[in-house]
């Protein structure tokens, strides 16, 4: 993972991803993406959107920043869109009509992680659930992030497996890079 890690084109939350305002993924969500982003709350939930028109790889991962107080902070996601089964478990938001849902829950509190260093960033992360599936169905599709203890806290959702960037990826990357080497895309201070 650490590998691809530091391939990923950053992007930091500024203003809340909600359901009235997702992070839109703009190009393919085949491109690699890592979204710095934080649940202001334990009942905040992130939403990100993207479009597949023909069959696409779907990359999703979720990590967490080895920082003390996130120990326990064990975001989850689910990825819903068209064709999709109904979920088995329950979900903190309402599916919309006609959609299924496949949910990457994380482990449970006290059950050890993994952990690696990531370079881009020069930090530790707690390595979470992955999701990596080709998808056939077109349509709008919806990824929803949450914490299902109620922490709250940082975390990075990661999009995509290819390394493909474009001039304006690149100038970002070049914007983005310091602020995190830096902790600016963190809510606490993290040592």
């Amino acid at each position: 993972m650490a590998g691809s890690a530091f391939s990923h084109v950053p992007y930091i939350e500024h203003d809340d991803y909600t359901e009235q305002s997702p992070f839109e993924v703009m190009d393919s969500v085949e491109n690699s993406k890592a979204i710095y982003a934080w649940f202001e709350s334990g009942t905040d939930i992130d939403v990100y959107t993207f479009e597949i028109r023909e069959p696409q790889r779907v990359y999703i991962n979720v990590l967490v920043p080895v920082c003390p107080g996130y120990e326990e902070l064990l975001p989850e996601f689910a990825l819903v869109g068209p064709g999709l089964p109904d979920p088995e478990e329950q979900l903190p938001f309402t599916i919309p009509e006609g959609y299924g849902a496949m949910l990457a829950g994380n482990l449970m509190p006290g059950e050890p992680r993994e952990t690696f260093f990531e370079p881009f960033g020069g930090k530790f992360y707690y390595d979470g659930p992955a999701f990596d599936q080709e998808v056939t169905d077109p349509g709008s599709w919806y990824i929803y992030y949450w914490d299902p203890y109620d922490m709250g806290g940082d975390y990075v959702a990661v999009f995509g497996h290819k390394e493909r960037f474009s001039l304006t990826d690149i100038v970002r990357a070049l914007f983005r890079t310091p602020q995190i080497w830096f902790d600016r895309e963190l809510h606490r201070d993290c040592p």
